[in-house]
């Protein structure tokens, strides 16, 4: 994946070209021009750089890197607008995982829950980034025809990857309206076929989801077989895991109970074999995690070839103030924004015992549950998230910090690329993700049986605890954390999704699933009190931004939002 990077950040061409045809950057499909055909696709590296920059559309920010200017959304702040960024204001501050206080860009809103359509700059950008990741995906898939491929002379040389190039490409888009389904509901559809004067017509919730789940079953056999693509590119397995996903989802999504295709889909990524689980939890989110095979799609970051202030450097740094690099080798010095904490909720999750963080036990080897990776040690640092008067503030020791994402190597050593950016890949799929699906779906009704289910669940808790097969010397393997039957309930996997993927942009929508996130379950400044309200359900989805509805007066905006055309 390394060539697949220096050819989605050096292509000056592909990028230049690209970036003008976006022009506002609404729902229309890049523009066919003549300038992108002759320059950028006389050469397979041409389409290698396409193909780059769908993927690297979801982790970096622009043409220059380190949030150099020349950045994908017109208007937009670089830092603030990059997808995985973006995924957590909307994914995880919103729920009962994590606080950042700050009233910019809307990150206030997304916090209280109290959005609108033109009051959250965050919403309306995650809006625009999945459509110009979309618009990058239709542009190949009109180029990379056999037919283009013949008249440029470049088919002997293609024609046994082509059709790789174009599921892998087709995937991403699906992917891209899955998120919109499961974000925003009924939005307009673009594909390659859509014309550059064409008005988008905007599918219903059902469509969009029937769309992408049709694009998938489409394309299985034409990506790669597992293990076949390069490290950071998709192959088969991540066809299944995005389809278990959205199965998993489809009741809340659409109405419909489809847990019976949720467990055959997360099975088969578990069952295939070719992405297993890390023997260390705590490996899967340090800047050598290239190398850990449970990955079954990472989005790549590297600290020299690919910079950016929103993909995995706002992980570590805003997760970080300066001071906690004098307790724990944070991998980027005194960089540390402090920013993020964790919420009480989160914290209460865990064992109370497992919480506190020991400067003699930097990496918590003496803990049960490895994965409870918290800042507790700063000078008057406090669990809660408010000040002594009771109000929300920015102070950092104002509740516990959240350190599982390190910019070092798995022997707690700076990577080659320095501590200015990081070099951790995120982990958009998973297979732990896999094993707690397949449980869940089995418990609300797919064929597996019980101990099936309780099978799953006690191999991520074996893996947490580093007990049985997953013991290391040094490392503390005396309780197992394995459940009994009686004790295995949706409300327990709901809590285990919770400690397993924190961070990892799947809250929202867990609790959304569970019927957890806007009534009878509260949590620190939800609806902008101090220990939580109710809010609307509108809140279940976001709104249609209030720029499109100005570009388009077609669109009907979701319920409970007011509709300004």
């Amino acid at each position: 994946m390394k060539k697949i990077i220096l050819y989605s950040f050096n292509l000056f061409l592909l990028v230049t070209c690209l970036t003008s045809c976006l022009g506002d950057l609404d729902t229309m499909p890049l523009d066919n021009n003549q300038l992108v055909s002759d320059q950028v696709y006389k050469t397979k590296d041409g389409y290698t750089g396409v193909l780059a920059k769908c993927y690297s559309s979801l982790i970096l920010t622009g043409q220059k890197g380190g949030d150099g200017g020349d950045g994908d959304l017109e208007g937009a702040n670089e830092g603030y607008s990059g997808y995985v960024r973006l995924l957590f204001y909307l994914q995880e501050m919103s729920t009962d995982n994590f606080l950042m206080p700050s009233s910019s860009n809307g990150l206030r809103k997304c916090l209280n829950l109290q959005w609108d359509a033109s009051n959250a700059s965050v919403v309306t950008w995650t809006y625009q980034r999945l459509y110009m990741s979309i618009a990058y995906c239709n542009e190949l898939l009109r180029e990379c025809t056999e037919g283009k491929l013949q008249s440029r002379g470049l088919w002997e040389e293609m024609k046994d990857e082509y059709v790789s190039y174009r599921a892998e490409a087709r995937f991403i888009r699906a992917y891209c309206y899955s998120m919109l389904c499961d974000l925003f509901g009924s939005v307009p559809y673009v594909d390659e076929y859509t014309g550059v004067k064409e008005i988008p017509v905007q599918y219903t919730r059902k469509e969009i989801f029937e769309y992408a789940e049709s694009e998938l079953l489409a394309i299985e056999n034409e990506l790669k077989a597992p293990g076949g693509n390069e490290y950071g590119r998709i192959d088969r397995v991540a066809g299944w895991f995005l389809l278990a996903r959205m199965y998993l989802n489809a009741e809340s999504w659409i109405n419909e109970n489809k847990y019976q295709d949720a467990y055959t889909y997360a099975k088969k990524v578990i069952t295939d074999g070719h992405y297993p689980l890390a023997s260390d939890y705590r490996e899967i989110f340090l800047a050598d995690n290239k190398t850990c095979r449970e990955i079954i799609w990472g989005l790549v970051q590297d600290g020299q070839r690919a910079q950016s202030s929103a993909g995995t450097n706002f992980y570590v740094k805003a997760f970080v103030n300066g001071p906690m690099d004098e307790l724990y080798k944070t991998g980027i010095g005194s960089r540390g924004w402090g920013n993020v904490r964790a919420k009480m909720t989160l914290v209460d999750a865990f064992d109370a015992d497992d919480v506190a963080f020991d400067v003699n036990d930097t990496w918590g080897n003496g803990k049960k549950d490895k994965r409870a990776q918290f800042m507790t040690a700063l000078p008057n640092q406090v669990k809660e998230t408010w000040d002594s008067e009771l109000n929300m503030t920015s102070t950092f020791t104002c509740g516990y910090g959240y350190i599982k994402w390190r910019n070092v190597t798995k022997d707690d050593q700076l990577c080659a690329s320095g501590d200015a950016y990081t070099s951790i890949d995120f982990p958009l799929f998973r297979t732990a993700d896999a094993y707690l699906m397949a449980a869940e779906a089995i418990l609300r009704g797919a064929n597996g049986t019980d101990a099936e289910a309780l099978g799953y669940v006690n191999e991520i808790r074996a893996r947490a605890y580093m007990s049985g097969k997953y013991a290391k010397a040094g490392v503390r393997s005396d309780v197992s954390g394995e459940i009994g039957l009686n004790e295995l309930s949706l409300d327990f996997i709901l809590s285990e999704r919770q400690k397993e993927l924190a961070s990892e942009l799947t809250r929202r929508t867990d609790l959304i699933r569970f019927g957890k996130y806007t009534k009878g379950n509260n949590w620190d400044w939800k609806n902008g009190a101090r220990l939580g309200e109710d809010v609307d359900d509108k809140y279940k989805l976001f709104p249609i931004p209030e720029s499109e509805l100005t570009n388009n007066p077609a669109l009907k905006q979701n319920d409970g939002y007011k509709q300004i055309n």
